[in-house]
């Protein structure tokens, strides 16, 4: 039986939970975001029994339970890490989870599965209890270069696999960013694979020292009482930090001059080609297929550059397997949808379901020929795998119901411009929106092509929730202002507006949202909108 106290902390827990708008709220880590069948049906259990009876997919591939109204027995923790999906330290269960790409192992085109790795450094933080006092932010991430990566991710360390000399090594990347939002700073220091836990520990060795110092009066812009990694290399100076890093290293830093990203690189087209005709043979499908990075027919020729690839059927390194990206609205499942995926994956598949830092899941190991018969089962769930689907791409945080920051019900209001959305408007690739309550944007923290920011709009003396709408890229966090206020019943035709006239407008089929906005001045969009639909008028 564990002893340990509950607690109510900032950043939530299976032992340290923390109170939302609507109750408890406990996270599930899941390292790589990989489960078993037993621990996904475990997880809804729990959900049922002790929260609102649905589970939440996190932006770093964790498992959230709200509406929890009563302490979790510690029989039931117990049981939960002898399933390996609690941590064995309980002191270490605040730290973030080790952010894998969900496809690892199964990518035809990763460079290294990252799997073994993963477990090897979640390992080591659950059994080395002096990494207790690190921030509970301090965030790992490992990609393997395949079609799915997850690089742009915000991450106080990524490990980015790449080929050297023809070697497979790891880029080692820290963020030096005032805000999770900006870019990481690529370091020219490469890792062989055995050599990233010793790293990635030396490097958590000189964090932990700092955090011991003096440095509340001279690390600027900390926004917490506890300094994260990234202020602590900007006050040293990274050169400075990593001579640290290397004194508890028994070898050097291996530093190389790199004159061009090759990240993600590889054999790639003769290779893809031959994956492509081999899915087609083995399917006898005569319809247009999402094989590993494109799909037939010249609707979506480039899905490298998509952080929804992954969503649709896709072809996997194994002989005659393939995987499918389930589609989560909201991120949301109900109990009774987690049983039958479990089901589902377990029957046609292995009995792995692998989470994403896009909210979404994937059901791998299928053969072929079942492809069709689970698409149709998922389709029962009232779930969705087509990419296309407008709900492919939607991301909205907790909102007002949960969470005393949001501005606006988010949730609410994102399940409104799906069902509006929907009947009026065909997409042939996905557009990211993204609805967040408050400016901490939690639910995506990477821009969108489309960002709605909860506001509360004063208009003819009554309060009402709405929006501001942002657009492509900017200098903002959020992209371009295009609007400052729109109430909400405006806003589902003001996005039909702006989608079907992004469908007529567009260079060519493969440009995205961002992209078509990106050519217009904030002017001229306004304009075009306008010209839609005569009479139509945005405040």
């Amino acid at each position: 039986m564990l002893s340990l106290p509950y607690h109510f902390v900032s950043c939530p827990g299976l032992f340290y939970s923390t109170f939302a708008g609507d109750g408890i709220l406990s996270r599930i880590r899941v390292p790589g975001g990989i489960l078993n069948s037993q621990q996904f049906r475990t997880v809804a259990n729990l959900a049922t029994e002790f929260g609102g009876g649905s589970v939440h997919v996190t932006n770093r591939a964790n498992l959230q339970v709200r509406q929890i109204h009563t302490e979790i027995p510690a029989r039931v923790l117990t049981s939960l890490q002898q399933i390996g999906i609690a941590a064995n330290n309980p002191e270490v269960d605040h730290l973030r989870n080790i952010m894998g790409s969900p496809t690892a192992g199964i990518d035809p085109d990763e460079l290294i599965d990252t799997r073994p790795l993963i477990r090897e450094l979640d390992n080591y933080i659950a059994t080395h209890p002096e990494l207790t006092p690190l921030s509970p932010k301090f965030s790992i991430a490992i990609d393997g270069g395949g079609c799915v990566s997850i690089c742009d991710r915000p991450n106080d360390i990524t490990l980015s696999a790449l080929l050297w000399n023809t070697n497979v090594y790891f880029r080692l990347k820290l963020n030096l960013g005032t805000s999770p939002e900006e870019p990481l700073m690529t370091s020219d220091v490469l890792l062989k694979p055995e050599e990233c836990l010793e790293v990635v520990a030396a490097l958590a060795k000189v964090y932990l020292h700092h955090l011991t110092l003096e440095t509340r009066n001279i690390i600027p812009h900390r926004r917490s009482s506890q300094p994260r990694l990234r202020e602590v290399v900007n006050h040293l100076g990274s050169d400075k930090f990593l001579q640290e890093v290397e004194l508890h290293l028994p070898y050097s830093l291996r530093r190389v001059s790199l004159e061009k990203e090759t990240e993600g690189s590889g054999q790639y087209d003769s290779d893809k080609r031959k994956l492509e005709t081999r899915f087609l043979k083995e399917t006898g499908f005569l319809e247009p297929q999402l094989s590993s990075t494109k799909q037939y027919g010249g609707s979506q020729e480039n899905w490298r550059n998509s952080s929804y690839q992954h969503i649709g059927v896709h072809l996997q390194k194994q002989q005659g397997l393939s995987y499918i990206g389930v589609v989560l609205p909201l991120g949301l499942l109900e109990s009774w949808q987690m049983h039958e995926l479990a089901d589902i994956a377990q029957t046609y598949g292995s009995g792995t379901l692998r989470l994403t830092p896009w909210q979404n899941l994937l059901l791998s190991d299928i053969p072929n020929q079942y492809i069709q018969k689970v698409k149709s089962q998922i389709e029962k769930l009232g779930l969705h795998w087509e990419a296309t689907d407008i709900r492919s791409a939607l991301v909205a945080c907790t909102g007002n119901t949960g969470c005393a920051s949001s501005a606006t019900d988010t949730k609410a209001h994102a399940k409104a411009l799906v069902e509006y959305l929907s009947k009026r408007v065909t997409l042939n690739q996905p557009v990211n929106i993204h609805l967040t309550g408050c400016e901490k944007s939690c639910a995506q923290h990477s821009r969108s092509d489309i960002a709605l920011l909860g506001v509360t709009i004063q208009q003819e003396g009554k309060t009402m929730q709405g929006y501001k709408v942002y657009v492509g890229d900017g200098n903002e966090t959020f992209g371009r202002e295009l609007y400052h206020s729109v109430p909400f019943p405006e806003l589902p035709p003001l996005l039909d507006i702006m989608l079907q006239t992004y469908l007529t407008k567009r260079t060519n089929n493969n440009e995205s949202f961002g992209q078509f906005a990106n050519r217009y001045a904030i002017a001229e969009l306004q304009k075009l909108f306008k010209e839609v639909v005569n009479g139509y008028s945005i405040p």
